[in-house]
């Protein structure tokens, strides 16, 4: 497969594998985008089955619909999914208003996001089988969508914030206890990836100036991750991931460590994003968009282009390797989200708006 490169590369075109290369452009989040990319969550997100509820059942009693169990998070197939289907709405409607003109999302959301639905999803979170339900990375999907809200001016949007507090709160507090017993990172390419879910806590805390999360998220990113070197990309992908161990640390530390430190330790850790042969990173390949985990890659593809973008942005001396790279691994995939089988639509929006929101 040839690997393309980005106009922005300054339009020549180069020779991979012995391919020429054509050029993408940079694909942006437009109103087209954002109405294809918000059709999905907002048609999930009352979808109760297929259902993955992913729990530890203490007794008979706790055999419930998903509604029942999570009368807030039960669509979209499961509850981190529904979580960042959220957070996806919110992002876009403080962008795009008019995608929701005639008010049926928001009244969606202020029906589910309520206080009497809240406090079963807090009972449950409370109850001793299932205290690490979602760690970390569902939890650090609740902390993007509250900060999401905290950061609209909107009546709704402050009163679901309001709503959500306590869960948050408690996640928080959960996550500090979880980090001083965490010895070591898990740096897998699927949800219990450490350094993903420290970059969403990261973001919520300063912005929401929770300064003891805050605080643990950097003592704990700088213990787990700070003498690590020669992350070896050529081990990626393996076959079920949407997230890349090497760059999510990557990311994660550039917002953790001062820019000089960091470009230090980024030279010792990740070289290749320093030398050419990054280049001929090529996008992930879904073989079969009816698999729940093999359509994992297509995520992989947008986490990519996340992380590249983010590193970029801290570093421009190399932004003109990385941001094309980038653009064509969202452009790779961008495609696929649209009249997606459900294994892939019920979340994969989510990942193509985090990205092309951090372009």
């Amino acid at each position: 497969m040839a690997f393309f490169l980005s106009c922005e590369s300054g339009g020549k075109r180069k020779e991979v594998n012995g391919e020429k290369t054509a050029k993408v452009e940079q694909l942006t989040l437009n109103e087209e985008t954002a109405k294809q990319i918000f059709e999905l969550p907002t048609h999930c997100l009352t979808i109760e089955y297929p259902n993955k509820l992913g729990q530890v059942l203490g007794s008979e009693a706790d055999l419930k619909s998903p509604k029942a169990l999570r009368p807030i998070f039960y669509g979209c197939f499961d509850w981190h999914s529904s979580v960042h289907g959220y957070w996806s709405i919110v992002r876009l409607l403080k962008q795009y208003p008019e995608l929701d003109s005639e008010g049926k999302v928001r009244q969606l959301l202020n029906d589910h996001i309520t206080k009497e639905n809240l406090a079963v999803e807090l009972a449950f979170f409370q109850d001793k089988n299932n205290l690490s339900f979602e760690r970390t990375y569902g939890w650090a999907w609740l902390f993007k969508l509250q900060q999401e809200l905290t950061s609209w001016r909107n009546e709704d949007a402050q009163e679901w914030a309001k709503t959500l507090q306590p869960l948050v709160d408690l996640l928080s507090e959960r996550t500090q206890q979880y980090l001083s017993k965490l010895v070591y990172p898990i740096r897998t390419g699927q949800h219990d990836n450490t350094a993903f879910s420290l970059t969403l806590m990261y973001e919520y805390a300063e912005q929401v100036g929770d300064m003891v999360l805050l605080n643990a998220v950097k003592t704990n990113s700088i213990r787990l991750f700070e003498q690590d070197k020669n992350c070896n990309l050529a081990y990626e992908p393996s076959g079920y991931d949407f997230l890349s161990p090497c760059l999510e640390e990557a990311y994660l530390m550039s917002k953790i460590m001062p820019k000089d430190a960091y470009k230090n330790w980024l030279v010792n850790f990740l070289p290749v994003l320093f030398e050419s042969e990054i280049e001929t990173l090529q996008p992930a390949i879904v073989s079969d968009r009816t698999d729940g985990k093999l359509v994992h890659l297509d995520g992989l593809n947008f986490s990519r282009a996340n992380c590249l973008y983010g590193i970029a942005h801290v570093l421009p001396e190399i932004q003109n390797t990385l941001i094309p790279l980038a653009n064509t691994h969202i452009a790779f995939s961008l495609k696929n989200i649209s009249g997606d089988d459900y294994m892939g639509s019920h979340w994969l929006g989510s990942f193509a708006l985090l990205a092309l929101s951090n372009q």
